[in-house]
């Protein structure tokens, strides 16, 4: 397996498979062109013999310069549970610590079991909200009304 930064040209091979790798859920317009465009020396795809099988979009705060920020990971189906995403997040958190770094956050619905608990275990701390649903700290309306989420933080060492 090999990671590389992500290429703006890679929006096209990336954007048909997201509600596919999501399991039919809409989700591919949460990750616009953009990102990359303009966040590719901190956003990485993971390739197996020239196939993509995962990729991180992240970037650094613009606001809070020890801040680095995960905004979408996903990795293809087939490959899951072969330690891809953790090498991707690895690697976002080693080129943002060089960068200044120190605090590095993400988020996820509260719907998203498997991504609370995939957080959890990479060392992740749940942020306290506002209510508490199933044992889960939620901020309620973080991204609008009806859109709970789950907010993480992690310290880099």
């Amino acid at each position: 397996m090999k990671i590389r930064s992500v290429k703006s040209s890679d929006y096209y091979s990336i954007s048909p498979l997201i509600n596919d790798w999501w399991g039919g859920r809409r989700m591919a317009d949460m990750l616009p062109k953009l990102f990359f465009d303009h966040f590719n020396n901190t956003s990485f795809i993971a390739e197996n013999d020239g196939q993509m099988i995962g990729f991180l979009v992240g970037f650094l705060s613009q606001s809070k310069p020890e801040e680095a920020y995960i905004h979408f990971v996903g990795v293809h189906p087939e490959y899951r549970k072969l330690m891809i995403g953790k090498q991707l997040y690895n690697e976002f958190f080693q080129v943002v610590k060089q960068k200044g770094c120190r605090l590095v956050r993400c988020v996820t619905s509260p719907v998203n079991k498997v991504s609370i608990a995939y957080h959890t275990k990479m060392g992740f701390e749940i942020e306290k909200g506002c209510t508490t649903i199933a044992g889960i700290s939620i901020h309620k309306d973080y991204d609008g009304p009806g859109q709970d989420r789950v907010l993480f933080k992690k310290q880099l060492g």
